[in-house]
């Protein structure tokens, strides 16, 4: 039986392996895959570097011993791992992690069991209660340790029951089960994470995760990306594409549930800094790629700009008024018919001559391409011949509700025509007329594919993973045709492990233009990119505008007079003040994006009071570049999102596990926003372990303390970090032309470093070294700033560097 297994594993390809045995179980010993096998269950633990390790679990034995599902790329690397047994069971360890597995036959005294009833009710019970072959836990358990014996994670017990008899009949031709796994949860324990959640949470402890796509939810749209981070020193990757039911923190216990699977699998990533977490999901997963530079100025957008015409006036008017832009958006309805892929002659007679125009204002175009395509438009007969539309198991298209004018979405978890689909856009928008970046709309998919079937699987089981088929399409076609000559940015409404790789950026989805919206924004984008996808953004001040009824009145006097914009803003009184509240924390988002329903979208189309505060703020998202450029450079190369939850940086202070308002952007700017209407203070934690600067004021105060910040309407509360280096740029229109750095603020009060990265921000040179790179580094005893590397600019230090408040 074991040479069976042994012979059956090195035909999955884990490599050669020495077999020994010990008691009913096989083992791999040294230099690889530790695989034990116990009456009929398998467990797997296979690592990919000192730090990470696969567990996987099944009674399949195939299963257990393939390969990770979709969005992995890194291979298996033993190096420095063991295997011993001792008298608690088996140890894998590396000079990092050392993970013991319980013995097969635990002792009935090491049982996990309740509190004792007389056998007349235990038998009474069991009449209606007991048996149920498949549905017993499996008391299977595991201990995960650092090297010194800190404890990080211990799974109590594992099952895998039937599908539920729904779920079989959708994922018919296929055995499956439900599959779970059981955590403990210590109490000082907090998580973050597992993509997006929309309803106000920062730390997610104490909550159940419907780690599934779903536009409808409450608040708006979840997303779902199955890897969670602990305040314990670990992430876990769940590695299971269908519905995932998550709870944490309920009765001492995190407890890990997927509707269908052939096996438990999931990834231990042991991290002493959240960021060494976040180098092994990029290790794991993928790069985040650096965006082209224009990615990181301001894309101004609405729900829609319907003519060639609209766009070239609201680009002109950026360039009269002398005011940033960088990309104007064409929004969805573009075409003659859903699938035509063609733009509407009649609004867009020449979109060629309009790119070049644009272009010639240092202007890119973002160009919404949706999935479905409608009966009887010129490609959906050879989409349905092909079976290259999502469907039915009896090969129907399935348009998922929508009126037959929007149709069925294309299937890119087939590679066939995930090709197609890519040689489509780039035949027909980018060669031809210059569409630069690819916003990619209803990438759930938004037809509900529980009842349907990809390529790959049916929908049940592979429920989330269409995100990162469908990125990957245009991704990988940018990089087949184009090389490394244009960087690829995908706007992107819903995600997947991996789907970070793609160029992608990823948005709030459909969120409502209200105040509460706003509130709850924040902690779901810091989710977000705690989940290890650094670029994300909302509809700045929302997407939906709300039905307000005829005797509407805002809670408080608006701080903005919105009444020279009644034309935009109906009766929604407060609207302007709440524009300009979320486009000053959209300044400070990864990616900075206005969008909307709104007849006008434009830094001037909220009245005189708001446009010289919104263009103050344009203006310092520019400023600011040279910084946010390295930031997101760090990014590329550690995996570490720039936007960051404080649990990031002080996890020494209990206090900052659980602010839903506050986050760092990159190491300098803590950034506070104002979500409450009429508000002209707030709140802010300062966190402990250094002082602080007001930005505005140069003010220095002490860290571990909340105070109250003065928040008129005008003003952002906004807090640097002592020892920080911000390197600031000229003033600029564009982030297309070179931008020299005209300042470089050193905040003394502790010692600091930062690297600015510099390159031609357009092509993937800075890959292979390309790019230039400045060490700056300030001695705080010394008071001395001192640079090493690429000159950054030009003139004296004397004449660029400013010590705050010397």
């Amino acid at each position: 039986m074991v040479r069976r297994f042994a012979r059956k594993i090195l035909r999955l390809g884990l490599g050669t392996l020495l077999l020994t045995l010990w008691m009913a179980g096989a083992a791999m010993a040294q230099g690889g895959p530790l695989v034990l096998q116990r009456d009929g269950r398998v467990i797997s633990l296979v690592p990919y570097a000192p730090n990470i390790v696969r567990v996987t679990i099944s009674t399949d034995a195939a299963a257990a011993t393939s390969g990770p599902g979709y969005g992995f790329i890194a291979k298996p690397a033993a190096a420095g791992w063991t295997h011993e047994l001792d008298s608690e069971g088996d140890v894998f360890r590396s000079a990092r992690m050392v993970i013991r597995v319980s013995p097969e036959n635990l002792p009935n005294d090491m049982l996990p069991k309740p509190m004792l009833l007389d056998a007349l009710n235990s038998q009474l019970r069991d009449i209606y209660f007991g048996g149920g072959e498949g549905h017993r836990p499996l008391n299977d358990s595991l201990l995960v340790t650092t090297a010194e014996g800190k404890t990080l994670l211990r799974m109590r017990g594992w099952t895998m029951a039937p599908e539920r008899p729904e779920v079989a009949t959708l994922d018919a031709g296929t055995k499956g089960d439900r599959v779970a796994a059981v955590f403990d949860s210590r109490a000082d324990e907090h998580y973050y994470g597992l993509g997006q959640q929309q309803k106000g949470w920062m730390d997610l402890r104490d909550h159940e995760i419907r780690c599934w796509h779903d536009y409808g939810a409450i608040g708006g749209e979840n997303v779902c990306v199955p890897f969670m981070v602990s305040t314990q020193g670990y992430g876990l990757i769940w590695d299971n594409p269908s519905k995932t039911t998550i709870d944490l923190g309920f009765n001492g216990q995190n407890v890990w549930s997927s509707e269908v699977g052939d096996r438990v699998s999931y990834f231990i990533i042991a991290g002493k800094t959240s960021d060494e977490i976040y180098e092994g999901y990029r290790l794991l997963t993928g790069v985040s790629h650096m965006l082209p530079r224009a990615a990181y100025g301001y894309i101004q957008s609405k729900a829609i700009y319907p003519t060639q015409q609209q766009v070239l006036d609201v680009a002109k008017e950026y360039r009269e008024k002398q005011l940033p832009l960088d990309v104007v958006v064409v929004d969805f309805l573009n075409m003659t018919k859903q699938g035509a892929l063609d733009l509407d002659p009649k609004r867009w007679p020449d979109p060629a001559g309009m790119n070049r125009e644009l272009h010639a204002m240092d202007i890119r175009t973002l160009l919404s391409v949706w999935p479905h395509f409608s009966q009887g438009t010129q490609f959906y007969d050879m989409l349905l011949s092909k079976g290259w539309l999502v469907h039915t198991p009896d090969g129907k298209p399935d348009s998922g509700g929508f009126k037959n004018v929007i149709g069925p979405n294309i299937d890119t978890t087939n590679p066939e025509a995930a090709k197609w689909f890519w040689e489509k856009i780039r035949d027909r928008y980018v060669k031809p007329y210059g569409f630069d970046y690819i916003w990619l709309d209803e990438t759930e998919p938004d037809v509900d594919p529980a009842k349907d079937v990809f390529f790959i699987g049916s929908g049940t089981r592979f429920y989330n993973a269409y995100p990162l088929f469908h990125t990957a399409s245009v991704y990988e076609g940018f990089r087949r045709d184009f090389g490394d000559s244009r960087r690829v940015m995908i706007l992107a409404r819903a995600a997947y492990l991996g789907a970070q790789r793609n160029g992608t950026v990823f948005w709030s989805s459909d969120i409502v233009s209200k105040w509460d919206m706003l509130k709850r924004s924040i902690p779901a984008g810091l989710n977000f990119t705690a989940t290890g996808l650094p670029y994300w953004d909302t509809d700045i001040a929302g997407f939906f505008s709300p039905s307000l009824p005829v005797d509407y009145r805002a809670e408080h006097k608006p701080l903005i007079d919105g009444s020279d914009a009644r034309g935009t803003i109906g009766r929604y009184e407060d609207y302007p003040e709440l524009f300009v509240r979320w486009f000053e924390w959209g300044s400070f988002q990864p990616v900075m994006r206005a969008h909307g329903e709104r007849d006008h979208n434009e830094v001037w189309s909220y009245g005189k009071q708001a446009a010289p505060i919104l263009e103050k703020y344009l203006k310092l998202r520019y400023q600011l570049l040279p910084y946010t450029y390295s930031v997101a450079y760090r990014s590329y190369q550690t995996g570490a999102p720039y936007m960051r939850a404080l649990f990031m940086d002080f996890p020494e202070d209990p206090k900052a596990t659980n602010i839903p308002d506050e986050y760092m952007y990159g190491p300098a700017f803590l950034v506070a926003p104002v979500t409450e209407q009429g508000a002209t203070h707030r709140t802010v934690y300062l966190p402990a372990g250094c002082d602080w600067y007001n930005y505005w004021t140069n003010e220095r105060l002490h860290g571990g303390q909340t105070i109250t910040a003065d928040a008129p309407i005008d003003t952002l509360p906004l807090f640097v970090r002592a020892g920080s280096i911000v390197p600031l740029g000229s003033e600029i229109q564009s982030a297309q032309p070179p931008q020299t750095i005209a300042s470089v603020r050193v905040y003394p009060g502790a010692d600091g470093k930062f690297t600015v990265f510099q390159d031609d921000g357009n092509t993937y040179d800075y890959e292979n070294s390309g790019g230039k790179l400045t060490s700056l580094t300030w001695n705080d005893v010394a008071h001395q700033l001192k640079r090493e590397g690429a000159p950054a600019w030009s003139g004296s230090d004397q004449s660029v560097v400013t010590i705050v408040n010397k």
